[in-house]
């Protein structure tokens, strides 16, 4: 039986409409949260593994902003990109022509491995008022506290692509490992909010659409990371970054703000790398603060 959201209340206000859209060949799904006539619109790009439903807690909390939600190529309803490789430059690519297709000028948030895609697009060329990245990938994974347990992944990964493909696909998708990964990552203490953490991993996380595709995003997530582009990113940037984060440490975080022509960092105590699980009025309210010179009326 799923687990009840600790967000559904306020979630169930918010209005929502599934669509799609035609981008780089492929299918792109997408939902729309809150009003048409929004000041602000947002487009949020969820992080490795997941799909749209991981950031909805985020958007319980931003009732009157606009918030498009897609999910990445490859995952949750949104098929693979026909006929090249998943790499860094087919997501970035991918973002700015669904942003110029579905919300042009837009804000623009990305989690986790979505920060990584929004960096690049934005640092490329998309254009954005602001941009907000949540759990941001901050470092260097392969040199970074943990990078014995990434090359460890790499190495299951690298499995699940060369076993015989439903053996492979098989291991991939293990609820087993499926629910040691939540477990890794749930740093919250109310017993409500981990099994609904656990459910939600147990019910999206295995929703890639081929191991081949999950092979080339993970490869991605791991070489690169939004350092390579901060410099290059002008617009007001807002970092959301939790203290308690294994996959960038926050002392990492502290120091890619000062990357930034124009940044600022929030720090969230006692979370980690779930802070759009775990603590997403926290969340959501300093993204309100950021965007709220959008929101006020031209003089």
């Amino acid at each position: 039986m799923p687990v009840p959201s600790p967000y559904a209340a306020r979630l169930e206000t918010i209005p929502v409409q599934r669509r799609d859209v035609r981008i780089l060949g492929g299918t792109t799904a997408y939902w729309v949260y809150g009003p048409a006539d929004a000041a602000i619109t947002m487009i949020a790009v969820h992080g490795f593994r997941g799909d749209h439903h991981g950031l909805e807690p985020v958007v319980a909390y931003l009732p009157g902003v606009r918030v498009v939600m897609p999910d990445l190529p490859g995952f949750g309803e949104t098929g693979p990109l026909p006929d090249r490789p998943h790499d860094l430059a087919a997501y970035a690519e991918w973002l700015t022509a669904f942003a110029d297709a579905v919300a042009p000028g837009a804000v623009i948030l990305g989690h986790s491995f979505g920060s990584i895609v929004a960096s690049a697009a934005v640092a490329q060329g998309l254009r954005t008022p602001r941009l907000v990245l949540v759990n941001p990938i901050g470092a260097p994974a392969l040199e970074g506290p943990k990078a014995v347990l990434t090359r460890l992944a790499i190495l299951y990964y690298a499995l699940g692509a060369r076993l015989p493909e439903s053996a492979g696909t098989a291991l991939l998708r293990h609820p087993l490992i499926v629910r040691t990964m939540s477990v890794a990552m749930a740093k919250t203490s109310d017993p409500h909010v981990r099994r609904f953490v656990h459910d939600q991993h147990d019910a999206y996380f295995s929703l890639f659409s081929d191991r081949d595709t999950l092979r080339d995003a993970f490869v991605t997530s791991v070489s690169h990371d939004v350092s390579e582009f901060a410099a290059r990113i002008s617009v007001p940037t807002l970092l959301v970054a939790a203290q308690r984060d294994d996959i960038t440490p926050i002392e990492a975080e502290r120091r890619l703000v000062t990357l930034f022509p124009d940044a600022e960092l929030v720090e969230i105590a006692h979370v980690g790398h779930l802070i759009h699980y775990e603590a997403p009025a926290e969340a959501a309210g300093a993204i309100r603060r950021f965007l709220r010179p959008l929101d006020a009326p031209a003089p």
